[in-house]
């Protein structure tokens, strides 16, 4: 992680670096599915080989409740496949749509093992809710004319985070706000760099001034 140009600087302490630990194992966590708990349907489109099985597998021992999506094309090369609808991943979370099951399973545990973990130790305060920007949508990269992974279902931008005593932490504000949220915000854009292909934030450009942008695409990674 870097500093913010022209911002105060700030070492990690021991606090944040056993977080950080914390982070790196439970990332691997894999909690019991809760018995008698919703299942996914029965709507799904015949999954490629076990690649959807195992993900649909993932969900349930993150004791997430989601609904299996039918795959769709849709013009201008935007498509759903192996997508689900999440339900329920123990956190309320705003503008969730249709997303692919990869990027819902992450999401579930990132928000499960990264960010409700920072907030309580960091911010002193039990997380309550996320808020995003949305899931899927057909349109092309900023600036560009290449087809955003939001266009195949397979991105996620976050907005904000709600606290429990009632403090609201946006990216907007809170990038180059307190040292705290400062601290925070970094803390789960590095989580979030173990567990999606690309993450990009105020840090990589303007574009992503008020959001945080994860996804699934393409076959390196890139954490800014």
């Amino acid at each position: 992680m870097r500093n913010v140009p022209g911002s105060k600087s700030f070492s990690f302490s021991r606090t944040m670096g056993a977080l950080l630990l914390m982070v790196l194992v439970s990332a691997c966590a894999t909690p019991q599915a809760k018995k008698g708990m919703p299942r996914r349907g029965t709507a799904a489109a015949p999954p490629p080989g076990l690649t959807l099985k195992q993900c649909y597998a993932k969900l349930d021992a993150n004791q997430a409740r989601y609904t299996p999506l039918p795959n769709e094309r849709f013009g201008g090369g935007c498509s759903m496949v192996g997508a689900v609808k999440l339900l329920d991943i123990g956190v309320p979370t705003t503008g969730l749509g249709p997303m692919t099951c990869g990027i819902a399973s992450n999401f579930t545990a990132w928000v499960r093992y990264g960010v409700a973990p920072a907030a309580r130790i960091i911010l002193g305060s039990e997380l309550a809710r996320v808020e995003t920007f949305g899931t899927y949508s057909c349109r092309p990269i900023a600036g560009s004319n290449r087809l955003s992974e939001h266009g195949h279902a397979n991105a996620i931008d976050v907005s904000a985070f709600v606290l429990a005593d009632g403090r609201r932490i946006t990216i907007t504000n809170g990038w180059n706000g307190s040292d705290k949220d400062r601290e925070f915000l970094r803390i789960v854009r590095q989580s979030a760099c173990k567990r999606f292909r690309t993450v990009l934030s105020p840090d990589y450009n303007e574009a992503h001034h008020d959001h945080l942008h994860f996804d699934m695409g393409g076959k390196g990674t890139y954490c800014r």
